[in-house]
């Protein structure tokens, strides 16, 4: 019985214990959850123990002043130093601080008491610690904890488990993280190096994952995730996005994969300090390039104050339905090569005009009528009335063909010159190497639209700088026609790495119609020979014969070319030059040459050699190296130009003013 009761003595005390304990547990509990709520509510307290002041500044005008400023100055801090954080927080925290510095200064200037001074501390205070507690009860929940838990899992997998995420924003179809990466660790370029990783621990393609440094910071920028391809779906062409409107106006081509405008611009702006630029595209076979082509010359052909020169080697095969609306097509060969001569001697020519009438680069004000009177050409002042300049875009197609006939650096100097004078060089071709382009020219195009390619050729379309940000083209091959990257100034920086899609037009006569009419100055009447529309001094060229090569071909070297000609007096009837077997005297021969160079251009055959004057020669009874002998006089004289082919020469034809 003893033994029984001690048994139940003992359990009744073991039970006290255990409640005890439980209770101190419970209270301990609640008191480490309840800390971190802590911080609000003390900082309300300490507010109004700060309003004892009142028993010092009370009433006084200084102390009013110093309040004021000090609310103003600790708002004001408090919102600069909330940079780095969420948009919602910064904005949170001002006002907190705002408020409560507001209350306080009321307190210690009319006392604590006053008003309605109490009633707000009672409703406000409460109010404003409790919104920060629920704010922290809402970051504190199952879904952040989980994700909090697979991006640092994530980042220790590729690398960067010291890596800090910051602040994160979901949009439709688009995430981006802030991330810091180790002090003195790691930099930007360690982010760059493992997106191919972090793209294939989501299980996303290389061009879903990219990272936009800061700027200010090597350790600090913005993780872009895009998990959807939203450029999937084809979008068709809806016609000009600006029909009659200005080359200065951005010229649409596509759409980025949120849906905004895929644009580029070719002149520049002064007022935005933006500069006007040449332009690559390049890309594989089968990557789109042609339909990139597409949307960019109906763009041009749009615009009323431009004009298009365009080299196509394929004779125009993508363009064909475009040919009405250009200023000038050349079908490669010695065309192109007169088009390439014909750009270097406009650029001076247009640089001077543009001098004159007082224009340091073209604006759309350049191809209006010129009325100035503070930039006139006439010495005594008064408006000269000249007409204006329309832009010019220079379009060489399949470049890789003229740079093989012409020298890989062939685009060269125009390409370093020609933007002053409001020129645009667009070189379309499928792999801008090396071993084809030379690297200053390369470096002369800092526009590039960047087409799928093989992943060896990345480094010849974009920057470092782009491709170490996330933008891979060579994903894409020729299997994602129409996707590109585009570089060029006016696109703001963030979006290099963000790939867009041209639109696809359909290859129609009736949908060139609408950009292809006569409805825009400067337009050819089709069928028309081409004119150089450029302003220069009466037989300035611009260029230096002497600076080609061999003008003579060396199957006539050595050869008298006045042995076989008459040195009888000048007929009386022309039509004796047409007679069987006679020999034209040498001014008669002369006036021959000269005839038959018209007539070669009057039928657009601008690159001519002794070899077209064969059938000319029998009916003249003239030969070859005479011929030969008067090609080089007319090199020397003007009317000829030697090109960069042995026994080729271009005709130089009658410039008109713009």
């Amino acid at each position: 019985m003893a033994t029984a009761d001690r048994t139940t003595v003992e359990q009744q005390y073991e039970d006290q214990l255990r409640s005890a304990s439980d209770s101190a547990g419970i209270t301990g509990y609640i008191l480490h959850r309840a800390k971190p709520h802590l911080p609000p509510w003390l900082c309300v307290g300490g507010v109004g123990l700060a309003s004892l002041g009142s028993l010092l500044w009370e009433g006084s005008a200084a102390a009013g002043v110093g309040l004021t400023l000090a609310s103003v100055a600790l708002t004001g801090v408090t919102w600069w130093a909330g940079k780095a954080t969420g948009q919602q927080r910064r904005l949170h925290s001002a006002i907190t601080v705002a408020a409560g510095s507001a209350w306080l200064t009321g307190a210690c200037l009319a006392g604590p008491l006053t008003g309605p001074l109490p009633d707000l501390y009672l409703m406000g205070g409460p109010a404003l610690a409790l919104s920060w507690n629920i704010r922290m009860v809402l970051r504190r929940n199952v879904d952040s904890t989980t994700a909090g838990g697979t991006d640092k899992g994530l980042l220790e997998k590729v690398g960067l488990a010291r890596a800090q995420i910051g602040a994160t924003s979901v949009e439709p179809n688009r995430v981006t993280a802030k991330m810091a990466l180790e002090a003195g660790e790691q930099t930007t370029d360690d982010v760059a190096r493992v997106l191919p990783r972090i793209a294939s621990a989501l299980d996303l393609p290389k061009s879903a994952v990219r990272y936009m440094p800061d700027p200010d910071s090597a350790r600090r920028g913005d993780l872009v995730i895009v998990p959807e391809d939203m450029l999937a779906q084809v979008a068709e062409w809806e016609g000009p996005s600006n029909l009659g409107g200005s080359i200065a106006e951005p010229l649409v081509i596509g759409r980025y994969e949120d849906g905004s405008p895929l644009v580029i611009w070719l002149p520049g702006d002064p007022e935005i300090k933006r500069n006007s630029t040449h332009v690559l595209i390049a890309g594989g076979t089968g990557s789109g390039k042609g339909e990139t082509a597409l949307n960019l010359m109906t763009e041009i052909l749009s615009r009323r104050d431009v004009l298009l020169w365009v080299s196509d080697p394929k004779m125009f095969q993508d363009f064909r339905p475009l040919l009405p609306g250009m200023d000038w097509s050349a079908e490669g060969g010695p065309d192109t090569e007169v088009m390439v001569e014909a750009i270097k001697v406009v650029i001076p020519a247009r640089t001077r005009w543009l001098g004159v009438h007082g224009y340091r680069q073209w604006i759309p004000a350049a191809a209006e009528r010129q009325t100035s009177t503070e930039h006139t050409c006439r010495p005594d002042g008064t408006p000269c009335g000249c007409p204006g300049v329309p832009f010019l875009v220079g379009w060489q197609e399949e470049a890789a063909n003229t740079l093989r006939a012409l020298g890989d650096d062939a685009f060269t100097g125009i390409a370093q010159e020609a933007r002053s004078a409001g020129i645009a060089l667009v070189v379309s071709l499928q792999r801008p190497s090396y071993d084809q382009m030379s690297t200053s020219t390369r470096a002369s195009l800092p526009s590039v639209i960047a087409l799928g390619c093989d992943p060896r050729d990345e480094g010849f379309s974009l920057p470092d700088t782009v491709i170490n940000a996330g933008a891979h083209p060579g994903a894409w091959g020729n299997r994602r026609p129409g996707y590109c990257y585009v570089v060029s100034p006016g696109i703001p920086e963030d979006r290099y790495p963000s790939p867009g899609r041209t639109f696809a037009v359909p290859h129609t006569a009736g949908a060139a119609k609408a950009v292809a009419g006569q409805n825009y100055t400067g337009r050819p009447v089709p069928g028309a020979p081409p004119v150089l529309r450029l302003v220069t001094d009466e037989g300035d060229t611009g260029m230096d014969a002497e600076s080609h090569g061999i003008l003579v071909d060396p199957e006539d070297a050595g050869i008298d070319p006045e042995a076989d000609l008459s040195g009888g007096e000048e007929g009386d009837d022309a039509r004796l030059w047409e007679s069987p077997g006679y020999k034209p005297s040498p001014e008669e021969a002369r006036e021959l040459f000269a005839d038959a160079l018209e007539e070669f251009e009057t039928a657009g055959q601008m690159v001519v050699g002794p070899k077209d004057f064969i059938e000319w020669c029998d009916r003249h009874n003239l030969s070859r190296p005479w011929v030969s002998a008067r090609l080089k006089d007319a090199a020397l004289d003007g009317p000829l130009e030697p090109t960069s082919v042995t026994g080729r020469w271009r005709i130089v034809p009658q410039l008109v003013e713009a």
